[in-house]
């Protein structure tokens, strides 16, 4: 299913994002996560590609399991750090031949070790480079559904960590739109007028596509370490960490803090009349199901 028929109008979405497993022991766990999530009929499922495309079999893999499985579809990330062209158009004929509707598309990050990268040397330096890749591709006629590939691309509401300008990140933005993107999904963060304030100046540069909202429950006092480094520059509320710090080590209380403060943010985007809402599961359910629970939406 093509996503320009999956988000509609003032009627929000509900999606989230895995991670392919590197083992069978991990893999029968996600699968019976995926489940219990997919039992909340979300709008769609995101699949993540590894550092410079280290996963990528892996990230077809589960791909198409879900996709033949469940009745959500499946959106896999697809990254140009450390690929040929050739190489990336076969990816793309490989899910265009298993009718694959949507591809996630990303710079990425390249293959861990590598010191200096030169992404000069990529046959797609930038996102952009790729989106328009694809596009070309959707023109071929290689895909069953004749608008091809839907497109999607990310963004920072607080701030690429790569591009302090946050003037020259909008163009950098409004560049893969313009070579056809057709949504946005954001990178995590936890203070909603961030994300508000981003989505005022999208319309500002006449950037008009759907935009979803990433939201990642925090679960952990280590997963807060652990979302800092993702998402470099993440701005903490005080609030927010005033009661982590009385949770203290108490992991029980930890999770009850964070459920609660990513229902609040839900609660409030939703409010705000957003696109939609992306949640990074980290390959759990139980948080993402609580957030759900007390949105009124299991």
């Amino acid at each position: 299913m093509h996503i320009n028929d999956i988000l509609k109008p003032n009627q929000p979405s509900f999606s989230f994002e895995f991670f392919p497993p590197k083992s069978a022991e991990s893999a029968n766990a996600l699968y019976e996560n995926i489940k219990k999530l997919a039992s909340l009929n979300p709008s769609f499922v995101s699949v993540t590609y590894g550092a410079g495309g280290s996963t990528r079999d892996l990230t077809h893999d589960l791909v198409v399991k879900i996709k033949e499985t469940t009745p959500t579809p499946p959106v896999p990330h697809l990254t140009c750090v450390n690929h040929t062209e050739e190489e990336v158009t076969a990816t793309l004929e490989r899910y265009a031949s298993v009718g694959i509707g949507n591809i996630l598309a990303l710079r990425g990050d390249p293959p861990q070790g590598t010191q200096n990268y030169d992404r000069a040397k990529d046959a797609f330096p930038f996102a952009s480079d790729l989106v328009r890749h694809i596009h070309q591709f959707n023109q071929s006629g290689k895909h069953p559904d004749s608008r091809g590939f839907g497109i999607g691309v990310a963004a920072f509401p607080e701030g690429h960590p790569d591009t302090p300008n946050r003037l020259l990140e909008m163009d950098y933005l409004k560049a893969k739109v313009d070579e056809g993107a057709d949504y946005i999904c954001t990178q995590l963060f936890f203070d909603n007028h961030d994300f508000l304030d981003f989505r005022d100046r999208c319309q500002l540069a006449g950037i008009n596509i759907p935009i979803i909202a990433g939201i990642m429950p925090i679960t952990s006092a280590k997963g807060i370490k652990r979302m800092a480094e993702l998402a470099a520059g993440a701005h903490f509320p005080a609030k927010l960490l005033r009661a982590l710090n009385r949770a203290g080590d108490n992991q029980e209380a930890v999770q009850r803090v964070g459920i609660q403060h990513a229902a609040e943010q839900c609660s409030g985007l939703l409010d705000a009349g957003i696109d939609g809402i992306h949640f990074y599961t980290l390959n759990q359910s139980h948080a993402t199901q609580e957030v759900y629970a007390s949105l009124g939406l299991s």
